[in-house]
């Protein structure tokens, strides 16, 4: 099982307004000889009091096909996926509906060669696909740890990727972008050259906090408000509140004695919240859950009380987006 059951079962929070209709717009699900999280561990975190109407599921390499080739071998887990979806549509296991989209990946650099990978991974999950997520998450710092996809320096900016990239507009998908704070600029560039094809930053562009980034959040954050802003001059950019809580971002919640309460989030991540939430507008924007990665650092009751207490301020239509009907629109969800 992911994450640490004992270590977060020493602070339980009851849900706040807990009749919420809300999207998690971005979750995994894997199940590895070290770590499983499918629909029932799934299902016991949304099951917090909290009311997930439906999740969208965000590519994380699990259950390649063996047998296919490189470029194919990613659609076996849109098809594991999209089991998982069916079994939750049945109503069987209740009323959330997960993975009712479905973002996969696809090696963008194959160029217009990947039109086939694409029109694959339709056809294995017909009614869910949605998207393509080709990490980009880089930095030259040995102490960080890239994407699992290996992505070399500038990757968005390579002529082959833009090819492929260019792919994704014809067959109406969308893009979600894993990279690290100093590659803002980078997606900027992007979004500004494929003005059509909808992307959606995940985790607020990955503030850095370890290895070189250690001790200079301040500063870090300063800058990352100058490129969010100009990110959020691009119209056909969302963008995704959360995913913060990582290692990586060196909040340090995993190496405290007790896990953080919703308090605690708030306190140490509030302005990052905020900040995008003003840049972009709450109609571009969607709180995500990062499950089961941020679990690592708090529990899906907590993690979702901070977001309604972090949206407290504002009105009942902008709730409504943050929490629900940005992610419903973007992600096309029925």
């Amino acid at each position: 099982m992911a994450g640490n059951p004992e270590w977060l079962a020493q602070v339980k929070e009851e849900a706040l307004e807990p009749e919420r209709p809300i999207v998690d717009p971005h979750h995994h699900l894997w199940d590895r000889p070290d770590s499983r999280y499918e629909l029932d561990e799934l299902l016991a975190d949304t099951g917090s009091g909290h009311n997930i109407r439906a999740t969208v599921f965000i590519e994380c390499g699990s259950m390649y096909e063996a047998s296919a080739t490189p470029a194919m071998a990613p659609l076996g887990e849109t098809e594991y996926v999209n089991g998982i979806a069916a079994k939750s549509a049945s109503g069987v296991f209740g009323e959330t509906r997960i993975a009712a989209g479905i973002v996969g990946f696809a090696d963008l650099t194959l160029g217009d060669a990947v039109d086939e990978v694409l029109e694959w991974h339709m056809l294995r999950a017909p009614e869910r696909f949605r998207g393509i997520r080709h990490a980009n998450a880089h930095d030259d710092s040995p102490e960080i740890r890239e994407a699992h996809t290996r992505p070399p320096k500038g990757l968005l900016s390579h002529d082959d990727f833009r090819k492929g990239f260019a792919r994704l507009e014809q067959k109406e998908m969308t893009f979600d972008a894993w990279l690290f704070h100093p590659q803002i600029p980078e997606l900027t560039d992007l979004a500004r050259a494929f003005p059509n094809t909808t992307i959606i930053l995940d985790h607020f562009g990955g503030p850095l906090g370890i290895g070189p980034y250690e001790g200079k959040r301040a500063e870090i954050f300063e800058q990352w408000k100058k490129d969010i802003h100009e990110l959020a001059s691009c119209p056909n950019v969302a963008a995704k509140l959360g995913g913060i809580n990582m290692a990586v971002n060196s909040f340090g919640w995993h190496k405290r004695p007790m896990p953080p309460t919703s308090d605690d989030l708030v306190d140490a991540t509030r302005d990052w919240y905020l900040y995008t939430i003003d840049a972009f507008g709450p109609m571009r924007c969607m709180f995500e859950s990062n499950f089961p990665v941020d679990k690592l650092s708090c529990s899906y009751g907590v993690l979702w009380n901070a977001f309604k207490k972090i949206a407290k301020d504002f009105s009942e239509d902008e709730k409504t987006a943050l929490f629900h009907d940005t992610a419903k629109r973007v992600y096309r969800l029925d």
